[in-house]
């Protein structure tokens, strides 16, 4: 099978997520699989899919840094990234994929860990989707459905900013701030801190398309975007940067918590699964659910099927067992693959709102 690979460089911070979102909605079902490669030039915050902005980053710094906040295709929680990570993005259509998310890992994650190994670096799979140097975080990966095409993305971390990363997200005080930042420091790593020293975007690059094309059983072939693929990058970036998409959920939950009658609650709450942190925000209404909204960096296909289950949890008793039987059969009605998330997880974090103080 021939792969496509477009090094895109360095590119602007819009641009560098715009990339691959495009190349996937640009994807025919026919088509052959893209890999494609990016720096950004310019720094920017990324939240994962799921997430709510005004729960994960904190607003106010990065209006100040001039620091843009972008919401991708992909779950996985918000991050901070620069021009020192390369981005790559497997970009196949969905037919010549794995269906099942593990399995999607599973497959295009060897030749990343592989690349590490080959650089001096003993990187090893942790499930769900981490890769890890004795213990230590080096890259994690995230997999979406976009247009056509099943999406795994992921980087090489060069160097990493766990000073610029911390004051990026939100913490509850400045002292769990500067606790967020040392163990940042201590639990993650980079090629930098591993090899002692920096290496070159080209030997990294190199020695990665070369256990891509042993890996994956494919052959390389280096290649530009179509004309079709940079118009649909170019309508990416203006989807990617339109404030209905970037603030989805939250506009969702201010409409829902403007008006609070009497016997109703707002609430929020949270559950750490092994699949992902889920927050749930509640309105309570005489112990039933009269409104959710699901949030996390967590990855589900398909892509609204969370919110497909709160929607579907409308009117339940905030009970258990109760909260677990709807879920589950939500779950299945849909067909949903969330790694490491099961029903019994999505009932404790709306649990975890109950008897809280309201907002």
């Amino acid at each position: 099978m021939r792969l496509r690979v477009i090094d895109f460089g360095q590119q602007p911070a819009v641009r560098s997520q715009a990339v691959y979102h495009g190349i996937a909605e640009a994807m025919g079902k026919d088509d052959d699989p893209v890999l494609t490669l990016v720096n950004p030039d310019d720094p920017y915050v990324c939240v994962g899919l799921h997430q709510e902005i005004a729960l994960e980053a904190d607003e106010d710094f990065c209006k100040e840094q001039n620091l843009p906040i972008i919401r991708r295709h992909v779950g996985g929680g918000a991050v901070y990234l620069d021009h020192n990570q390369m981005f790559f993005h497997f970009i196949y259509p969905s037919s010549k994929a794995p269906r099942i998310v593990s399995d999607i890992y599973k497959k295009f994650i060897d030749p990343v860990i592989h690349t590490y190994q080959d650089l001096g670096v003993n990187a090893t799979f942790r499930p769900v989707n981490d890769i890890h140097v004795d213990g230590r975080k080096i890259g994690g990966t995230g997999a979406a459905s976009i247009g056509n095409a099943t999406v795994m993305v992921g980087s090489f971390m060069f160097d990493f900013d766990t000073a610029t990363m911390a004051r990026c997200l939100k913490v509850p005080s400045e002292k769990f701030r500067d606790k967020l930042r040392a163990g940042m420091e201590d639990y993650i790593t980079t090629l930098s801190r591993e090899l002692g020293e920096m290496p070159d975007r080209e030997t990294v690059r190199d020695a990665f398309l070369k256990r891509v094309a042993s890996d994956l059983d494919v052959e390389v072939e280096m290649s530009e975007p179509t004309a079709e693929e940079t118009a649909a990058i170019e309508e990416q970036m203006a989807e990617l940067t339109d404030p209905e998409w970037t603030y989805r959920k939250g506009r969702k939950f201010v409409e829902m918590g403007v008006k609070i009658a009497a016997g109703t609650h707002l609430t929020e709450g949270a559950h750490k699964a092994a699949g992902g942190l889920i927050r749930a925000q509640l309105m309570e209404k005489d112990d039933h659910i009269a409104d959710l909204l699901l949030s996390g960096d967590f990855t589900v296909f398909p892509e609204d099927g969370m919110d497909r289950i709160a929607d579907a949890l409308h009117g339940q008793p905030l009970d258990q067992e109760a909260l677990q039987t709807a879920a589950t059969a939500c779950m299945q009605e849909i067909g949903l693959d969330a790694p490491g998330i099961e029903p019994g997880d999505i009932a404790t974090a709306i649990l975890a709102c109950v008897h809280r103080e309201p907002h």
